[in-house]
């Protein structure tokens, strides 16, 4: 099999992330809230880019994040493409 962390625990580091980042609990985020529903200022959204980009050793594309209107669900589809399309996802599912 893949290499590729399953779906739910994507999610569930994510969400960590934003959580620690907005200081809600994590239970309480919802997939269709904003970063800026969740009070996450554009400075702050960037620093929670980074911190996603981190953790799964992933770049984001500059021109695709929208603070105002990306939700989390947004940056979990975007994490798992990331990670789908990583050189090294196909070498470690040979």
């Amino acid at each position: 099999m893949s290499a590729v962390p399953t779906d739910e625990s994507i999610r569930d580091r994510i969400v960590a992330v934003i959580a620690k980042q907005a200081n809600v609990d994590p239970a309480a985020l919802r997939p269709e809230a904003t970063l800026k529903d969740l009070g996450i200022a554009s400075l702050e959204a960037i620093e929670l880019i980074f911190d996603l980009e981190e953790h799964f050793d992933i770049t984001f594309p500059d021109d695709r994040a929208d603070f105002n209107t990306d939700t989390v669900q947004h940056l979990i589809d975007a994490v798992q493409q990331a990670l789908a399309d990583r050189p090294d996802n196909a070498e470690a599912a040979a």
